[in-house]
């Protein structure tokens, strides 16, 4: 009997992998509102063996919307990005923390069921910041949020509460649940929130000179498919026992500024850089312990950098940003 999951931001970047992955052993139902996600080709060739459903999770969900019988749920749902947390912490705040309360008020009528919560790093990065949690960065740091003047905080705040609450509904109605802290991932589809997408969008523009922010701070990116391989396989653990486990790459940590130049030579482009500043709380350096994930998987990245960059080049030199689309955006800081 094939299993049944749920996806929440079904139609988003790691939504639309992860289901495109499942799809081949499991019944998949995808949840979303398209104020983020993508209705495109690639969503449109999933459907059918693939079901939608629509609905805004800042709202309770109805009685008779989703089946009850479903084996594991992702939580994928959330507003995210740089820019967004910058330009409507408003926004980040109120969608973030409703749509994980909706969410959790309909999984705990579930019989059996494993939750998969997708966090982030920048729920630890202000811990970075503050120096009470060192890099590489493992799981079991204390959670700060520095500033809260800074609208970017509004991001990573809301990641702390989700972890929160996701425990204490996990402890109040006993179900398993996995938090998993995406750092960086990065792939097709990923809309232009992030460092790696927009880069590529300027080459596309012929932009020149190319700026660069925080030229000399580092990243380890991981690509979608080896996200949704650590994903998938901390979710079917059999333990009951909550679990919060980093998911990225540490094995490729890149200067901002060479992470450029391999984006440059992949698309074949080579402008004049123009360095500026890094944005406020924008942390210097950001690299996960992975340890855990591997005592648990087994877990390795298995695409390789300039792999990964050139998927993702190519993809976007073929699928031109729409203006009428909404750019789909995934989990991942």
């Amino acid at each position: 009997m094939r299993k049944k999951i749920l996806i929440t931001g079904g139609a988003g970047f790691i939504g639309l992998h992860l289901a495109r992955r499942a799809a081949a052993t499991c019944d998949v139902t995808l949840l979303d509102d398209f104020s983020r996600g993508r209705s495109d080709a690639e969503l449109a060739a999933l459907l059918g063996p693939v079901e939608l459903v629509e609905h805004d999770l800042t709202t309770p969900v109805p009685d008779g919307l989703l089946a009850d019988d479903f084996a594991e749920v992702y939580h994928l749902a959330a507003v995210v990005g740089v820019a967004e947390s910058n330009d409507n912490p408003r926004r980040v705040l109120r969608t973030n923390l409703l749509t994980t309360v909706h969410l959790l008020d309909w999984f705990s009528g579930l019989t059996g069921a494993t939750l998969c919560f997708a966090s982030s790093s920048e729920a630890y990065a202000g811990s970075v910041e503050a120096g009470i949690a060192s890099v590489p960065t493992g799981e079991d740091v204390p959670l700060m949020v520095p500033d809260l003047t800074v609208p970017r905080s509004s991001y990573g705040f809301s990641k702390i509460s989700g972890e929160l609450l996701c425990r204490t509904y996990a402890r109040t109605h006993g179900f398993a649940l996995r938090m998993v802290r995406f750092h960086n991932v990065y792939g097709p589809r990923m809309g232009y929130d992030h460092v790696i997408p927009q880069f590529i969008e300027r080459l596309l523009s012929r932009v020149d000179p190319f700026e660069i922010h925080g030229a000399d701070q580092t990243r380890a990116f991981c690509h979608v498919d080896d996200a949704v391989d650590a994903i998938t396989a901390l979710t079917a653990l059999p333990t009951k026992e909550p679990l919060l486990v980093n998911v990225g790459n540490d094995q490729e940590e890149i200067l901002i500024r060479d992470l450029a130049l391999a984006v440059f030579d992949a698309m074949g482009r080579h402008p004049a850089v123009d360095v500026h500043p890094a944005p406020p709380l924008s942390p210097a350096r950001r690299l996960p312990d992975l340890s855990r994930l591997r005592e648990l998987t087994g877990y390795s990245p298995a695409v390789p950098l300039s792999e990964g960059l050139r998927r993702t080049c190519e993809w976007y030199a073929q699928n031109p940003r729409n203006p009428r689309d909404t750019a789909a955006r995934g989990s991942g800081a």
